[in-house]
């Protein structure tokens, strides 16, 4: 007969990431046979009191779903319906769109790095251990993402659930007189966006990597944040490649209105949010996804300082499938972000008028952009008078769970191996670290995370 023990560990707050949830891990005669990230928030409805509102209403509606990527939300929204309503915003409006969601990478990429993630290799429980620590880098940090904000008060109308944003592009746009002062704070910025990257690669990376699928955006020229077609690149197990391979792997593209055949999401016993398999397998969507599929796009100087930080070349078939490393690669996407955003100023002209009419029509669309958590995808399928029949929304955080959860598996079966056997409080510091190395999004409230260890 085996004897089996079980303890429940409570800790008192899963610091530096969104959201509230429990982990739950299995070990049996040192083998993890289960991990089980639970999410256990209240479901929120938003899909259900869409349903009914006028056609005009889910940006903002959406932008409330979270208070650190609501643009991705307001974008993805856009896109959905104005594709239901047969519109396409070009020119400078969808300029200015672009350069609204790199204020949000800015922001966002820069609050993970610098105040829920650095703290994990710098031997700090948070962003005020790190004040007192390392001051300098904090400072920086914080200027970056002051920038971020900046922008996305110009053109969003405020920092939190931007108000200017509205099908067809925006209730008002800036002058160039506007954009002048951001230009400036934004050459400043570069420079801060240049130093987080070489201080970030200086970190100490575990090894480790992913046998997933990766999924992103892609649109050939440029990286793709506010368009493009979702493409899956290979897992390396399917290739009989280690998981920690730096090969880029086939990739496959599908059209967007494809998107709920090929990503199917399923209700599973212990979370309160949908899981995700992409055409049946466990895939991860995110910063390691886009570098991979669209990191050859990057301009070169980004790629020359990506190098220079210890990441692959894409342009010779690398990528990162390092989820401790990922650190370094949202360091390059908020050099990118800041430099897209310079490009953008420089070529602005105000267009005619703020925004272009949809009107409404009956039929369903499909929209999805790049959250800096991953790809984020709306569909939403309208009456004749451009009331909401029907609506879905399909986050990041939902398509990784699954992904997560082996990577949990993957990292304690390790340290369990490399003995010797740890602590509860061991495990669970390990645990939040690799949660952490996927930034999810859970909620925009407090956090909490209760781990309970069966031993057998």
């Amino acid at each position: 007969m085996t004897r089996r023990t079980a303890k429940v560990l409570r800790v008192g707050s899963l610091a530096r990431v969104e959201g509230e949830g429990a982990l739950h891990l299995r070990l049996h005669d040192g083998e993890v046979t289960e991990a089980r990230l639970k999410i256990y928030e209240p479901p929120r409805f938003f899909e259900a009191f869409l349903r009914g509102r006028s056609h005009s209403e889910p940006p903002d509606i959406t932008s409330r779903v979270c208070g650190i990527c609501p643009v991705a939300y307001q974008m993805s929204a856009c896109r959905a319906i104005e594709d239901v309503c047969g519109v396409v915003v070009d020119g400078q409006l969808a300029a200015l769109r672009r350069l609204l969601y790199c204020g949000e990478w800015i922001e966002s990429q820069t609050l993970h790095i610098y105040m829920l993630h650095a703290p994990d290799f710098l031997g700090g429980d948070s962003i005020i251990d790190l004040a007192r620590t390392h001051r300098t880098h904090v400072e920086r940090g914080l200027a970056l993402k002051q920038t971020g904000n900046a922008l996305m008060e110009l053109l969003g109308g405020r920092a939190i659930h931007p108000v200017n944003v509205r099908l067809g592009g925006f209730h008002r746009v800036p002058t160039r007189a506007e954009l002048r002062p951001l230009a400036e704070r934004l050459r400043r910025a570069r420079d801060d966006a240049e130093a987080t990257v070489r201080w970030v690669a200086g970190f100490d990376f575990p090894d480790a990597g992913l046998d997933n699928e990766l999924l992103a955006l892609a649109e050939p020229g440029t990286y793709a944040i506010d368009s493009g077609t979702p493409t899956a690149m290979a897992a390396p197990g399917a290739a009989g490649l280690p998981a920690d391979s730096d090969r880029a792997l086939p990739t496959r593209a599908f059209p967007l209105h494809t998107f709920p055949g090929h990503v199917v999401e399923t209700q599973v016993p212990h979370s309160t949010a949908l899981h995700s398999r992409l055409d049946g397998k466990r895939h991860l969507t995110g910063t390691l996804a886009r570098y991979a599929v669209s990191g050859r796009w990057l301009p070169p100087d980004v790629l020359r300082t990506a190098g220079e930080a210890g990441l692959g070349d894409p342009r010779e078939g690398k990528v990162c499938r390092n989820p401790f490393r990922s650190i370094i690669v949202r360091a390059v996407e908020v050099l990118y972000a800041v430099g897209e955003a310079l490009r953008l100023i420089d070529a602005y002209e105000p267009p005619p008028r703020p925004y272009v009419p949809v009107p409404a029509r009956a039929g369903t669309g499909h929209g999805a952009t790049e959250a800096p958590r991953g790809l984020l995808y709306h569909r939403y399928t309208l009456a004749a008078d451009g009331t909401v029949a029907e609506a879905a929304l399909v986050p990041p955080t939902a398509q990784n769970q699954a992904a997560i959860e082996q990577d949990l598996r993957r990292t304690v079966q390790e340290r369990l191996d490399a003995g010797p056997a740890p602590t509860d409080d061991e495990l669970t510091a390990l645990c939040e670290r690799v949660i952490r190395n996927h930034d999810p999004c859970i909620s925009c409230s407090t956090h909490f995370l209760d781990l309970t260890v069966a031993r057998e």
